[in-house]
């Protein structure tokens, strides 16, 4: 068990950077009194907000750059202008370095992924990276993957993300053998793309000690809390992602102008004004920010770019849960048991082709 998780922080990362990062960094240490933070940009721009806050100063080291990826540049752009001087470069380059345990980014994703991939390189038997998120549920907390990493995914890609969606699981629920479910159109085993039902096959064929696999989930399925992981390739995540975020923020505004139509609906609020805060509490994005990018040789978390302090301290409160547990080591555990049942899935597919 490490003494000090180290936490590496892109301050140049989102839409306001360290006005944002540096107050979330903050919030994060008071939960995490054993984190410890390299907080990666321009000192000028560092150091005033850093000043406001004497505890997370005294846990912090700067590392300065004045080179930032923007929002607008593209991946190959990013590798090529920011590689090895931007502070998103440097934040991963702590990582794998081992200087830093975990790297956390509100900066451009596909920028930050190209960067993670080709500096941190893929686990073994990994093919390709996948964005893992925590969905509310009715029942609690999903992790759902990919969100949009990588589009497209055939059985072996699909059942790499059941491994690594049910260790992270594992991590976050305390639960030895997680419930998975592979999203898709229906719950009948006829339904859906041929590589969804090789998958499934393969799956429920293996019965994997470290995790329970329970077939497949519709997308109502996913509020529901049917599964502790959902599995999907990224195209169908982020577009469930999207929409899920979407009417999210519709719902919201029609209860917020339903309940200013009348003095009666004002006075009924007013009454169930509790529940309207559990609702609130329930569905508040900024307690489910934080994607982790798992398959890669190390730890990065990606946050929301317009997100706000106490959001960015839950990205933070991702990265830091995930190195305390040694998410790594498990997944590398679970590849390893079941890498010959991976590499003949591999196989078998390379033959056809």
């Amino acid at each position: 068990m490490l003494s000090k998780i180290r936490i590496a922080l892109d301050a140049m990362g989102g839409d306001v950077g360290p006005a944002v990062v540096i107050p979330g960094a903050a919030i994060s240490l008071g939960r995490h009194r054993d984190s410890e933070f390299l907080l990666v940009g321009d000192s000028a721009k560092i150091e005033p907000e850093l000043e406001k806050h004497p505890a997370l100063k005294a846990a912090s080291k700067i590392i300065h750059t004045d080179v930032a990826v923007s929002m607008e540049d593209k991946p190959s752009q990013a590798l090529r202008r920011g590689r090895k001087t931007s502070s998103m470069w440097l934040a991963i380059d702590a990582v794998k370095k081992g200087e830093a345990d975990v790297a956390i980014s509100a900066g451009n994703t596909g920028a930050l992924m190209a960067m993670a991939r080709f500096h941190l390189r893929m686990l073994p038997g990994i093919d390709r990276p996948a964005i893992t998120g925590i969905w509310p549920t009715k029942r609690g907390q999903s992790v759902v993957l990919d969100l949009g990493a990588t589009i497209g995914g055939d059985a072996h890609h699909l059942v790499s993300l059941a491994l690594m969606g049910a260790a992270m699981a594992s991590v976050l629920f305390d639960k030895t053998r997680p419930t998975v479910g592979l999203l898709n159109i229906g719950a009948e085993e006829i339904k859906g793309h041929e590589e969804i039902r090789e998958a499934s096959e393969i799956l429920r064929a293996r019965n994997l000690p470290e995790l329970d696999y329970i077939g497949f989930v519709e997308g109502d399925g996913i509020g529901k809390g049917l599964a502790d992981v959902i599995v999907t390739e990224g195209f169908s995540g982020n577009i469930a992602l999207k929409a899920a975020e979407g009417t999210a923020r519709q719902m919201a505004e029609l209860l917020r102008n339903e309940m200013q139509r009348s003095w009666l609906s004002k006075l009924g609020y007013l009454f169930a004004r509790s529940a309207f805060q559990a609702l609130r509490d329930k569905m508040d994005p900024n307690k489910s920010n934080g994607g982790v990018f798992l398959g890669l040789k190390g730890l990065v978390v990606k946050s929301h770019g317009g997100i706000s302090a106490e959001g960015f301290a839950y990205a933070i409160d991702v990265g830091y849960e995930m190195a305390h547990y040694d998410l790594l080591n498990k997944i590398n555990q679970m590849l390893n048991r079941e890498g010959g049942a991976l590499s003949s899935v591999q196989a078998a597919q390379e033959a056809v082709s």
